[in-house]
């Protein structure tokens, strides 16, 4: 017997996860083109929607935040955050680690460690997704970022190789769902060969099925042979599998390759179908019934629930989407949350309940292994020494607004400035420094006088179309040195700008290249170019 029209939306509402704010207060949202107010998030959760996916706030908040979803749903939820570098990389005070392409390098020279560091890293992210409320961990990202160019991927990727993507992806996922959470596989069938992100236009991959199965899928089938409890797909065009449909959408990819043939049996996930990619072709109704129907269990992010649950409901309705196959999603997503659940007791949230989680947030062993990992995949260049100012602290960064990397007491601003050095920041949204002249692009009579350290912000990041590789900063390091004004080089990111810009410096010069951008990471960073800590990193009161 059916259910009835009322119990069939409550159904399909538990396989939808929509997107929230870490904060509490709808003022306080970062994001509000796509974080709902609490009305409209309350208002769902009440309907029965079985998912959010959070951003942003510290880890107090997310802790809290957690229970109030918790409250207005009344039935368990699937919370989840895309923490593919520790939960800290979005949530404050908690671990924020360097990104693990660091891990998929030091993998060529050392794997047994390398594995043992992913394990780790997994434990650590896992076990603090769990402490602050989170059972979800929407990593590791399995691409293989063999593609330089890639805007999207870059340092989040375990590896540029398929041994070292394949053997730390699942490495870390064994540490993460040790500790009682999910992880998720990403991005399937593989979004590391793409110039192009698929959060602002649709990636067309052109590989036959041959070059698929020896580069692109291995990671996964790594990960579903290490028991991953779910995998994302990705919003690309494979015309190999499916010449019609991207694989979000496409019954080819995400039953006949991932179902059938790699037998994975788990959670499938759409990536946000809020993204270009798909909301750019397709309404938010069509683009669910086609994900669904394709194979996906769980609908993230689309661009409007409700009409997403319109679609859906007709659909089963007509019989476009069986009721066995809903009662299939229904029941893996069940077993999903039984597996993240299954160590724990059921708590009530009393204030010392949530004290004493908190106390306990970043253990000594976590902090060892952050540092451990800092000093590991730090690069160093030249053994002069740092110039004192007066000079100009150059520091590029994709954008001084929205900067978590970058807050007002960050070591790359204070330790140069204790030394003498001016900061001069460039962004998108600053006025432009190029001069128009390839040879010597940078107009340095807009900078000052004086030496100039030059501090690079640059890795692929989502919306952001490119990894940096635009910008002449090859030609910019030249015209320094040719200038006499190149006094020392930090990057901090992307490696393939760092191995662009290293053979064009002399051998005194100081620089050094760090993956992580965070500040701990300039900390070690400039403190091997000579610039100690500065009084002010500790804050003050105004």
């Amino acid at each position: 017997m059916a259910p009835p029209s009322s119990a069939l939306r409550r159904q399909l509402a538990s396989l939808l996860v929509v997107r929230g704010s870490g904060h509490s207060r709808d003022g306080q949202r970062r994001y509000p083109r796509w974080e709902l107010t609490n009305g409209e998030l309350r208002r769902l959760l009440e309907q029965g929607v079985g998912g959010v996916i959070l951003l942003g706030g510290s880890a107090e908040e997310l802790r809290l935040r957690c229970e109030q979803l918790h409250y207005w749903a009344r039935q368990p939820l699937l919370l989840c955050a895309d923490v593919e570098e520790g939960v800290g990389q979005r949530f404050e005070g908690a671990s924020w680690l360097v990104p693990p392409l660091a891990l998929g390098r030091l993998h060529g020279v050392d794997p047994q460690r390398a594995e043992g560091l992913a394990e780790r890293y997994g434990r650590c992210t896992g076990r603090q997704a769990r402490l602050l409320g989170l059972n979800w961990v929407l990593g590791p990202v399995c691409d293989v970022n063999n593609n330089p160019a890639n805007p999207v991927i870059n340092v989040r990727a375990w590896g540029e190789t398929v041994p070292a993507a394949s053997a730390l992806a699942s490495a870390f996922l064994r540490g993460c769902q040790a500790e009682g959470v999910l992880a998720c596989a990403k991005h399937f069938p593989g979004h590391g060969d793409t110039s192009t992100d698929s959060h602002l236009a649709l990636p067309l991959i052109p590989h036959g099925r041959e070059r698929l199965e020896a580069v692109e899928l291995p990671p996964f089938q790594a990960a579903i042979a290490a028991g991953v409890a779910s995998v994302m797909t990705a919003h690309l065009q494979l015309p190999a599998l499916d010449p019609e449909r991207p694989a979000t959408l496409s019954e080819p990819v995400l039953t006949g390759l991932l179902r059938r043939q790699l037998g994975f049996t788990g959670l499938v996930v759409t990536d946000a179908l809020v993204m270009e990619a798909i909301s750019a072709q397709y309404g938010a109704a069509e683009a669910a019934v086609l994900a669904f129907s394709a194979g996906a269990d769980l609908i993230l992010m689309p661009a409007d629930a409700e009409a997403a649950l319109d679609g859906l409901q007709r659909a089963v309705e007509d019989g476009r989407i069986s009721r066995e196959r809903l009662q299939a999603s229904l029941e893996r997503r069940q077993q999903a949350l039984a597996q993240c659940q299954s160590d724990r007791e059921p708590r009530d949230a009393t204030l010392n309940t949530l004290l004493a989680d908190l106390a306990q947030l970043v253990t000594p062993q976590e902090r060892q292994l952050a540092a451990e990992l800092l000093e590991l995949s730090l690069e160093l260049s030249g053994n002069g020494p740092l110039p004192q100012g007066p000079g100009v602290n150059l520091i590029r960064l994709d954008s001084q607004l929205n900067s978590p990397q970058l807050p007002a007491r960050a070591p790359a601003l204070l330790r140069p400035s204790a030394a003498g050095f001016q900061s001069r920041l460039i962004d998108g949204l600053s006025p432009s420094p190029w001069s128009g002249d390839p040879q010597a692009p940078l107009a340095l009579e807009r900078l000052g006088e004086g030496p100039v350290l030059l501090q690079l912000f640059v890795r692929g990041n989502p919306f952001r179309g490119s990894a940096g590789g635009e910008e002449p900063w090859p030609a910019v390091v030249q015209q320094l040195l040719a200038a006499q004004r190149l006094a020392g080089l930090a990057v901090y990111g992307s490696p393939y700008l760092w191995q662009a810009l290293r053979p064009l410096l002399p051998p005194p010069l100081p620089a050094a290249y760090s993956p992580g951008q965070m500040p701990e990471a300039q900390a070690v960073l400039l403190q091997r170019l000579g610039l100690s800590a500065s009084a002010l990193e500790g804050g003050f009161t105004d």
